[in-house]
């Protein structure tokens, strides 16, 4: 109605929580289906449904909104915002702006396949960022891309240096053909933003650190009834029991906390 113009649509996803009495079963086809998954807000005692918005990017309009079930994917969730958006009609629509989520074989393949962008962060755990930072860290110097004056005027001038390059990376089509083809990634140097990411990862590992060892300490001081109970908390570990109010057992994932662990409740069993 008024013409705005949306080149680029930046997507994202959120959880939102469900408590009290409601249904189960949704009664109109298509609904979201509330179910435990990974909770943003921490509220992983509680069902939810997962909330994929996607605004301008210019002044953050909301241009497409979706309900899904509370267990969906992030990673999958993103080829459907695309086909979504496209299914608009958006005029001038030129690619889509999300987070490193949304990095994944099928989202490049719909991008390439109806010619559109996507600008996104690359996981650390894919082998094309690897391999760019083992290249970044050989070059002199990347050239300046962007440079900003400080917060105050005793900081210092921001500045991001970086350098486009094309790399062949696997992408999957829609009709299930993967294939290597040339992308274009930009690989972008800034100071403050490596701060804030070693602080914030030391931070989060020593975190993560503290919770394993209580954790770890409260399977040393528990002590149990009988044997039937020391051997359902081993259940419980390692995937097979029936799990807690309706979810889907998951056996731990760091493998030498999950074997220390049983091997203590093992010992207190014997004990």
């Amino acid at each position: 109605m008024y013409a705005i113009p949306t080149p680029w649509l930046h997507q994202d996803t959120t959880t939102l929580a469900l408590s009290g009495a409601y249904a189960d079963a949704p009664q109109t086809p298509g609904a979201p289906q509330p179910a435990y998954g990974h909770s943003k807000d921490g509220r992983a005692d509680l069902k939810q449904v997962l909330l994929s918005l996607g605004v301008s990017g210019d002044g953050g309009i909301p241009l497409r909104v979706g309900l899904r079930d509370g267990n969906r994917s992030d990673s999958v969730e993103t080829p459907v915002a695309i086909e979504e958006c496209l299914a608009l009609g958006l005029a001038g629509l030129r690619g889509l702006v999300a987070d490193s989520k949304a990095y994944s074989r099928r989202t490049l393949g719909l991008c390439l396949e109806h010619g559109i962008g996507l600008v996104t962060l690359v996981p650390r755990t894919c082998a094309v960022r690897q391999e760019l930072e083992a290249w970044g860290q050989h070059q002199v110097g990347l050239p300046l891309l962007v440079e900003k004056p400080g917060r105050t005027r005793e900081e210092a001038p921001r500045r991001w240096h970086g350098q486009s390059v094309i790399r062949q990376v696997e992408v999957e089509y829609s009709d299930g053909r993967v294939a290597r083809e040339a992308l274009r990634f930009v690989v972008v140097h800034s100071s403050q933003l490596a701060q804030q990411q070693t602080q914030a990862y030391a931070a989060a590992q020593a975190k993560e650190a503290e919770a394993v060892m209580a954790h770890v300490e409260h399977v040393q001081a528990r002590w149990f009834a009988c044997e039937a109970d020391a051997e359902a908390t081993i259940a419980e570990y390692e995937g097979r029991s029936q799990g807690r109010r309706g979810r889907r057992p998951h056996p731990w994932r760091y493998h030498a906390v999950r074997d220390r662990v049983v091997a203590e409740t093992r010992r207190t069993r014997r004990a």
